[in-house]
């Protein structure tokens, strides 16, 4: 029972080894989401920000401190509770509690108060923008990784036709029915497809480290990625107007929404510095009692009816506090302030014009995969058609070595041209929701 309960954790561990080798693209989405450096510092940010927000918010409320100390006086002191100067050592122990409520100050903590929230929605439409911004990267390289597969198994399956090919010219050339140049000619044709095959190898291996790195993947650790299944209708987008996706886009895009919330901010803070050369009124409340112990003296007053009676004191009360000279510091505080809120609004209006040159250059790109793809899926059969054709020809002796070498490397182009506009055309799909501001984890297949 044990040999086979080890032996199924055995199996077990395997599958497990073989699944974490496989790399799937949603896979490759979500670590690249949990293990971004950037994300994973403006998510610290957010909390920070959050902070910052609450905080604002409960200075508005009244704050309240406690206080105490205590010690000894040795010498001529004035003991409160006789009412007489004493000399020697006196004993003391005081304790305070007060409070203190702003009533108006030209609505400075509420202005500070909705710029924090302002800042808090600022940072968290970055987040969701970094977010866009490594679904895009990851995508990116994880479809250049599957390019490079593609090509990769287009080198090595034409290197397996150049050396059947080879062999069926070599067999031809010893029976005399072929020049041996036509044997040379192919034995070249072979060096270069193994030199083909070797650098679309390095290049897959590079770009899967590159992916790696991203992913915060040990690149030393070997891992597959698994074959993107989309169909060709899994990425076409309905024929939706460009100025549809615009106002998608400027509704949507959380860069635009930062920008416009930063500005927001910077606008609030010179609200609240302008509102400084206002008048302040606060009010305020204290409570503070004392004990003192006089050495030597035989009437002392016990510890609860001196702190609790005797010596205790409330005060409060209201605080008015004009500004009428500070040698110009609120005045070069709400100009710097001005200047940054005037900054603002230039970067929100760059904002919006770079979202819509996102979308208008998103949406031509995409238009322009489409018909790459097209014409790609053309010149596919078109050289597939020759090819075998000048097959047939070559194998009846009507053409010759050159005319099949073309038509062979026209085939291969074709079918290299045809990966890459179909990898282009999947990238261009997610490049439109990522111009609009709606790409997200889910829509990757």
């Amino acid at each position: 029972m044990r040999k086979v309960s080890v032996f199924t954790f055995l199996i077990a561990s395997a599958i497990s080894l073989q699944a974490q080798q496989t790399l799937t693209f949603r896979n490759a989405i979500k670590m690249g989401l949990e293990n971004n450096l950037l994300l994973n510092q403006q998510k610290n940010l957010l909390i920070s920000t959050g902070v910052n927000r609450t905080s604002a918010f409960l200075q508005m409320a009244p704050s309240v401190s406690a206080g105490g100390s205590a010690g000894r006086f040795d010498g001529n002191s004035f003991n409160q509770q006789r009412g007489e100067v004493v000399n020697g050592q006196v004993d003391f122990i005081n304790g305070g509690l007060s409070a203190s409520v702003p009533i108006f100050n030209g609505f400075n903590q509420i202005n500070q108060y909705r710029q924090a929230a302002s800042q808090n929605e600022a940072q968290l439409n970055f987040v969701m923008r970094t977010k866009q911004d490594v679904i895009r990267n990851v995508a990116f390289q994880y479809l250049t990784c599957m390019l490079d597969q593609q090509l990769l198994k287009i080198d090595r399956q034409n290197l397996a036709t150049q050396k059947t090919q080879l062999e069926q010219i070599r067999q031809q050339v010893d029976l005399g029915s072929r020049a041996e140049a036509d044997l040379y000619n192919q034995e070249f044709q072979v060096r270069n497809a193994e030199l083909l095959v070797v650098r679309s190898s390095n290049r897959l291996k590079n770009d899967k480290a590159l992916l790696a790195q991203t992913l915060m993947i040990d690149p030393i650790i070997s891992f597959e990625l698994e074959e993107v299944t989309w169909g060709a209708d899994d990425y076409q987008i309905e024929s939706v107007a460009l100025d549809n996706l615009t106002s998608v886009a400027t509704q949507s895009r959380a860069d635009l929404k930062q920008a416009s919330n930063t500005e927001r901010a910077a606008q609030l803070s010179y609200y609240a510095w302008r509102g400084r050369y206002l008048p302040n009124l606060s009010g305020f409340a204290e409570l503070n009692s004392r004990y003192n112990y006089i050495h030597g003296a035989t009437d002392n007053r016990s510890f609860d009816q001196q702190f609790r009676s005797d010596n205790r004191q409330f005060n409060y009360g209201v605080s008015l506090r004009v500004p009428i000279f500070s040698g110009f510091s609120n005045r070069a505080q709400v100009t710097q302030q001005r200047v940054l809120f005037e900054n603002a609004k230039l970067a929100t209006k760059n904002t919006e014009v770079r979202v819509k040159s996102d979308v208008l250059i998103a949406y031509q790109n995409y238009e322009d995969a489409k018909a790459s793809f097209a014409s790609a899926q053309a010149q596919l059969k078109s050289g597939e058609l020759s090819y075998q054709m000048e097959k047939e020809r070559y194998d009846l002796g009507i053409s010759n070595i050159v005319q099949l070498t073309t038509a062979q490397q026209a085939f291969v182009r074709a079918q290299s041209d045809f990966a890459s506009a179909q990898f282009t055309l999947m990238f261009q799909k997610l490049l439109i929701d990522y111009a609009t501001g709606t790409l997200q984890e889910e829509d990757i297949p």
